[in-house]
This record gives C-alpha cells, sequence and structure tokens, in this order.
C-alpha cells in the first residue's frame, strides 16, 4: 500500500473550481515533485491534502488515503492530530510563516507541546538537538533570536526543524526553496535528502524549478490548469516528455538548456565603474558593503553581477543608478547628463513586479507617467508612445485601462519594462528582474529582454543570484563575494573555466546544471 494516495481530488475557490479531479500516490520513503506554473494549482492541491485551504476554498471531491485513513472527510480538530506528527509542512515563506514576536524555540518547542510533550527540559533538549540536526551553528542562541535575526536561509532550516520535530513519515515541501540563493538552496534540499535518508520520510514537493525536480525526485507529476496532465519516472518524463506542456516547461529551465553562451561584441564602454566603496554605520564601526568593485559594461551588451545574498551586488547596481550615494569611487555612463536628467538615460527594473507598481494608476497612466515627468509630448503623444510601448513588450492595448491587480505577474514585469524604456533610456539596470517568475514567464522576459537589446541597442546591467539565468542571457559576469568582486570575465570564461573557489561553489550548486 501507497504511504498517500490522492484519487480525483477537486478543489474550488469560491464556488469557481481550481483543483480538477487530480490522483496521486506517494511511496515510503520516496520523492514525489509536483511541477506547474503558478495557477497550476500544485500548492492547492499539497495544502488540500492537509486540509489548510484558505476560507474562501472547498474541497468538493476526492479521497485522501494516508495509510488506512481517507483525511478527506476530517475535521479540522482530527486533522491537528496527523499535522506535525505524522505529516509535517515546509511552507514556502519562511518571513511570513515565522510568528515574529516568539522567538525560534518556543516556535519549535510548540509543535512538541501541541502533541503532548509537557517536561519542559525535555523540549528544550529536544529544540536543541533539532537546530543542530539541521545545520545551525550555536543552538543555544538560535533559540533564544528571533525570526528577523536570522538569514532566510536559517528561517527555512528553522521551518524544516518544525517539520521534523515528530519524524513524520510525510513532508510535503511548498516550494520550500524559491526565495534563495543557489549555494542556500542546495544546502537546505540536500538536508531534507539527509533527513529521508535517516528517517526514510517521504517527500512531496511541490516547486516551479524543473531543475530542482530533476535532481532531487524520483517521481514527476506535471500539473497545467488544475489537471495532472503528464506523471512518470522523474527520469522517463526529462528523456522523453509526452505533452507538449512538459516539453515547453523543459525548453523553458535554463538550468536544463543546452543553449549557447552570448556572444561578446567589442566596442565602447557604456558603463566603467573604478574602486567603488559603499560604507554604512552599523552602532560605532562603519560596514563596508561594496569594497572596491570596479568593471565595465560594453555598450549594447549584459553585464551580470552575480553572489549571494550579502554579497554587495544590489548596493553596487544602486550606485550605478544613483539610487545610493558611492562613499569613494566613481561610475561613469556614456553620454549620460547630470541631474534630473539622468533619469532618461539610465532606468532601474526591480525585482518585484507586485510591489513598484502604483496599485491606484491604471496600466497606461504608470507607462505614461516618466513622459509627463520630464514633459515628453503632449497627451495625444503620450497615449500612442504608450500604446506603442505596450506592443513592444507583447502586452495588448486594453490593458492600458486596467489596474495592477487585474495582471499577472508576468504582465506585471512586462509594464515594469515597458515604464522603463518609456523615456528612451540607453542603459537598463536589472536588480533580480525574473527571480520572482515562474520558469515558463521569465523565459518570456529573457526573450523580450534579449529582442529589446538587439533593437534598440540598450545596455544591461543584470543582477542575479541565479547563475543558470545569467548563463543564457549575459555576455560579461563579474562574481561578488562578501562586497569584492572575485572573478571577471566573459561568461564562457567564468562558467568554463572558473578561477576562484567560490565561482566554482556557485556552479556546482545549480540544479542539474548543463556542463
Amino acid at each position: 500500500m501507497s504511504l498517500l494516495e490522492v484519487h480525483d481530488l477537486k478543489v474550488s475557490y469560491d464556488g469557481r473550481p481550481a483543483v480538477h479531479g487530480v490522483s496521486l500516490s506517494v511511496e515510503p520513503g520516496e520523492v514525489v515533485a509536483v511541477v506547474g506554473e503558478s495557477g497550476s494549482g500544485k500548492s492547492t492541491t499539497a495544502h488540500a491534502l492537509i486540509g489548510l485551504l484558505p476560507s474562501n476554498a472547498t474541497l468538493d471531491a476526492g479521497r485522501i488515503l494516508f495509510g488506512e485513513a481517507d483525511l478527506a472527510g476530517w475535521s479540522q480538530r482530527r486533522l491537528r492530530s496527523v499535522r506535525g506528527s505524522r505529516i509535517g509542512l515546509v511552507p514556502q515563506d519562511p518571513a511570513n510563516s515565522l510568528d515574529p514576536v516568539k522567538t525560534v524555540g518556543a516556535q519549535i518547542g510548540e509543535v512538541l507541546r501541541v502533541h503532548g510533550e509537557r517536561d519542559r527540559r525535555k523540549i528544550r533538549a529536544r529544540v536543541l538537538d533539532l537546530l543542530a540536526r539541521v545545520g545551525l551553528p550555536d543552538p543555544e542562541t538560535r533559540a533564544r533570536q528571533y525570526p528577523h535575526e536570522l538569514s532566510g536561509g536559517m528561517r527555512q532550516r528553522v521551518l524544516i526543524a518544525a517539520a521534523i520535530a515528530l519524524r513524520p513519515s510525510l513532508i510535503i515541501a511548498d516550494e520550500p526553496t524559491s526565495a534563495l540563493d543557489v549555494t542556500v538552496q542546495r544546502r537546505i534540499l540536500d538536508l531534507i535528502d539527509d533527513l529521508r535518508a535517516e528517517y526514510g520520510t517521504a517527500v512531496l514537493l511541490v516547486t516551479h524549478d524543473l531543475g530542482v525536480a530533476a535532481g532531487r525526485s524520483d517521481r514527476l507529476v506535471v500539473m497545467k490548469d488544475g489537471r495532472v496532465v503528464e506523471r512518470g519516472p522523474t527520469s522517463s518524463v526529462l528523456a522523453a516528455p509526452q505533452e507538449g506542456y512538459t516539453k515547453r516547461l523543459l525548453d523553458d529551465a535554463p538550468a536544463l538548456s543546452a543553449r549557447p553562451f552570448p556572444d561578446h561584441p567589442g566596442g565602447p564602454p557604456a558603463i566603467v565603474v573604478r574602486d567603488l566603496v559603499k560604507e554604512f554605520r552599523v552602532g560605532r564601526r562603519p560596514f563596508r558593503a561594496v569594497d572596491g568593485v570596479s568593471f565595465e559594461v560594453t555598450r549594447g551588451t549584459t553585464h551580470a553581477l552575480v553572489g549571494e545574498s550579502g554579497s554587495g551586488k544590489t548596493t553596487t547596481a544602486r550606485m550605478v543608478a544613483r539610487f545610493a550615494t558611492p562613499t569613494s569611487g566613481t561610475v561613469s555612463i556614456a553620454g549620460a547628463p547630470d541631474g534630473r536628467r539622468f533619469r532618461r538615460h539610465v532606468q532601474l527594473v526591480y525585482q518585484n513586479p507586485y510591489g513598484s507598481l502604483d496599485p491606484r494608476q491604471t496600466i497606461g497612466e504608470i507607462i505614461e507617467e516618466p513622459l509627463r515627468n520630464f514633459g515628453l509630448g503632449d497627451r495625444p503623444a503620450r497615449r500612442a508612445r504608450v500604446a506603442d510601448l505596450l506592443e513592444r513588450v507583447a502586452l495588448p492595448g486594453e490593458l492600458a485601462a486596467r489596474r495592477p491587480r487585474e495582471l499577472s505577474g508576468g504582465q506585471r514585469q512586462r509594464v515594469a519594462i515597458a515604464r522603463a524604456l518609456a523615456a528612451e533610456p540607453e542603459v537598463l539596470v536589472l536588480d533580480e528582474a525574473v527571480s520572482a517568475l515562474d520558469v515558463t514567464v521569465q523565459a518570456q522576459i529573457l526573450a523580450l529582454l534579449e529582442r529589446l537589446q538587439r533593437e534598440l541597442g540598450l545596455t544591461y546591467l543584470f543582477i542575479s543570484h541565479d547563475l543558470a539565468v545569467v548563463r543564457q542571457i549575459s555576455h560579461t559576469v563579474s562574481v561578488m563575494s562578501k562586497g569584492r568582486i572575485v572573478e571577471t570575465g566573459t561568461t564562457r570564461q567564468v562558467f568554463s573555466d572558473p578561477r576562484h573557489d567560490y565561482t566554482r561553489e556557485l556552479l556546482a550548486a545549480i540544479p542539474e546544471r548543463v556542463r
């Protein structure tokens, strides 16, 4: 008998069907990956299994056989007896999944108390053991800390510690590494693998990252529009996908692609950065976030700054775009005027398409705003320019009358790019501009950026922690660690013959990377 068998699961939101007859199974000790884009129903399916659907969702039909019990008919009170003890959950967002006013130790201990442990000394000992087990240094200190005092990777380890506290037979991991740097992602996935090997725990891995699924799962379940469109052993699905949708997902996954390196053309530099330093005051001592950074970007090419969180890449990008002032050093951008007119020449595209657009404005007003700010054209000319920009970023003209909340994440990022192009800049600084997007939408945005660069001669400074994406789009790369550049060169050179140990570590962490 399978550990988990799901038959004909149906879920709706406010009466609208969202999951249409999904069936899947998980055997003891195996990893089953459920993959698909946002809106495919994969997270809804996972949450329905343990009764954690939002209040406007209903489980309309289906059987959820866990062992000999059908969880589909259970009340929330009965489900609480299973959650944590027999089924553990590792949620997607560690920032929002931990209580900010409780210490880490108290939150892990709560799992033990809810399931009957009352001895405070035993709880404390178990909490410290769990923190050590998930690889957190100095468990006694970590147990006393609050979530905001930990990094994203540390918070995710805390969630894993809570999920395995009672050694459940199944862990549901819902996008457990989507917000993490590539090296931290590898450590978290290695940890889950180690725990699975030690405890014999099965894992239902929900992810949109085909690279992660390819390297970590025994079987794949591919979902689209609330339905399972393909399933099978991971190796078989990757080698010979049967459905067009699965083939598209695989083609769009940067870590699984075999695209050639972009050729690096010669020419004059558009951006010259020399000995850039940025210090912040932390207590009585200055903290040097950027330490002597230098690089050049050839006009019409893409230069990537890569590194983990805290490496200084975003701070460097903000100084290039003049949203931060260097402590010392220089940034020269060819042809860029001083003062307010600089913003016409250099534009910044942010990571989060949900937070970078004014929710009160229409899409047309958002794109038109730079034109109004710089006094470019009369009203009819500005409207014509908005229509042209929407067409250029492959969005229908009728979206001009809508507001950001009515658009998908990929559509919003296209709007952000259209707004950045409105005043006809020559340089775009793209700060993790595709990291929040599904693999297929990400591929569409990357293709759009490549086309715009060819058509308009744009120069990009591309900030990313995702080396698979960097390999695809950038002509040259600088690798940053602890505020310094440790390696720089053409993308081909850096990926094919890395010279620095840190670069090798980053490259080794790319899931199922092409060698």
